[in-house]
């Protein structure tokens, strides 16, 4: 028997999740490195996915707590498609994936971990990249830290 450790995923499972919006702590955060906010923009910014399905998960999203598509301006929208396609170009030059998903998840019903604060996620794909190892053991290989990816995707998105 081998083990694959991934300890960080402790914090996130102990974590306390019914309390707090973690974007509007991104959005005030003073350190976003720390925050893993890669870019900011007017009414909008990118924040990475500190628990991620896949390396380079990324989380578009506005400054605004708005919960739902029909609570965003015109700007808001506007704002946030450009930012999801400028995020999304830095994925490609910086990590070449082979296609993309983008995201939105409406209503814990619909699988959304923050119902609250309206987001597209931007998930990089990979050929295989649901291996034997996600398959059989419902387990992710994330090959890069996230502090090294937030570092390469800032140049690429400042």
């Amino acid at each position: 028997m081998h083990n694959l450790w991934a300890p960080w995923r402790m914090e996130y499972i102990l974590s306390d999740k019914t309390t707090g919006c973690f974007l509007c702590e991104a959005v005030e955060a003073d350190d976003d490195e720390k925050a893993l906010v890669v870019c900011r923009r007017d009414g909008c910014f990118c924040v990475m996915n500190k628990y991620p399905y896949n390396n380079g998960h990324l989380l578009i999203a506005p400054y605004a707590h708005k919960a739902d598509l029909g609570d965003l301006t015109e700007d808001e929208m506007l704002g946030l498609m450009r930012l999801t396609r400028d995020a999304q170009s830095a994925l490609r030059k910086q990590m070449a994936p082979h296609g993309f998903n983008l995201g939105v998840n409406l209503g814990e019903a619909a699988g959304a971990g923050l119902p609250g604060h309206f987001h597209i996620h931007i998930v990089p794909r990979w050929s295989g990249d649901t291996s034997f190892i996600s398959v059989l053991s419902g387990t992710r290989v994330t090959p890069q830290s996230l502090e090294d990816l937030w570092r390469s995707l800032r140049g690429h998105l400042a």
